[in-house]
């Protein structure tokens, strides 16, 4: 029997709470590079009564995205896409977060917009990290936007000299996560579906202990205790946010943004988490 399917690429906690709000009746595609991940993430769902399948899946390979496209399209029509994958500053290196969290996030929402159903909607996971960087210029800002997914990677600003580190490269990819939705969102819109971005704070995940343990650890936990919320967020809360825009009720809301971060970026800008001026 033919189901609407569902396509989560990342086998991490947002994705899945995500999926687990939005999921149910439909065949889930669990995709991730670590297939013991995508596994681990699959078996919690199914046993409480979701229709998984885990997949081995490469952002940064077209090709690997493709086939987990095709896969979960034997079992019927692609009705959402949940892209939480990606590589945090202090778990690869400059090239790589680029390759993944830049090109492989372009690229997947591109060969997903060619399949999605008629009122689909999908769903890509940036960061705070996106607005915490000077502005680009509209140049570039419609360059991250536009650029055929091919030729993104040889932009001269995305060029390693012009990098200055792992973070900045995190940085400049959740920027282009969000102008890319925003671009993508015209070209879902004529198949008659939805896509908008999140981007959120602090959340507790494995992906975000492995932050507090790292070079930037201090920096995190001094991020949320002095956001306004006072406290990093959970995988729930941003599954609440998607609840929205994947639902009916968010039928008006496409090519956005939404900024879920406990205020840190406000504070950011306009609190004691301003940065000391040099």
């Amino acid at each position: 029997m033919s189901k609407n399917v569902m396509l989560l690429t990342g086998a991490g906690q947002i994705g899945m709470a995500i999926a687990r709000r939005m999921g149910y009746g439909m065949k889930i595609m669990v995709g991730d590079k670590n297939l013991a991940n995508a596994e681990a993430i699959s078996e919690t769902m199914k046993n409480s009564g979701f229709d998984t399948e885990a997949v081995e899946m490469d952002l940064s390979s077209r090709e690997s995205i493709v086939g987990m496209i095709r896969k979960g399209q034997q079992y019927g029509e692609i009705k959402m896409l949940i892209n939480a994958a990606g590589m945090s500053p202090s778990q690869a290196s400059v090239e790589a977060i680029l390759k993944v969290d830049l090109y492989g996030s372009a690229v997947l929402m591109e060969e997903a917009g060619k399949v999605i159903a008629e009122g689909g909607s999908g769903i890509q996971i940036s960061s705070q990290s996106g607005f915490r960087m000077p502005a680009l210029t509209p140049e570039q800002d419609r360059a991250l936007a536009m650029t055929p997914a091919e030729e993104l990677l040889s932009l001269d600003f995305l060029q390693p000299e012009n990098i200055k580190d792992t973070l900045h490269a995190y940085q400049l990819s959740k920027r282009a996560n969000e102008k890319r939705v925003m671009y993508e969102a015209v070209r879902w819109g004529e198949r008659g579906a939805r896509i908008n971005d999140i981007a959120p704070g602090i959340i507790v995940t494995p992906l975000a202990i492995d932050e507090f343990n790292g070079i930037r650890g201090e920096f995190y936990k001094n991020m949320f205790a002095k956001c306004p919320a006072g406290r990093p967020g959970t995988a729930d809360e941003m599954a609440n946010i998607a609840e929205l825009l994947m639902s009916e009720r968010g039928a008006f809301i496409t090519g956005s943004t939404f900024l879920a971060d406990g205020g840190a970026t406000a504070s950011y800008y306009y609190g004691s988490l301003q940065p000391e001026k040099q």
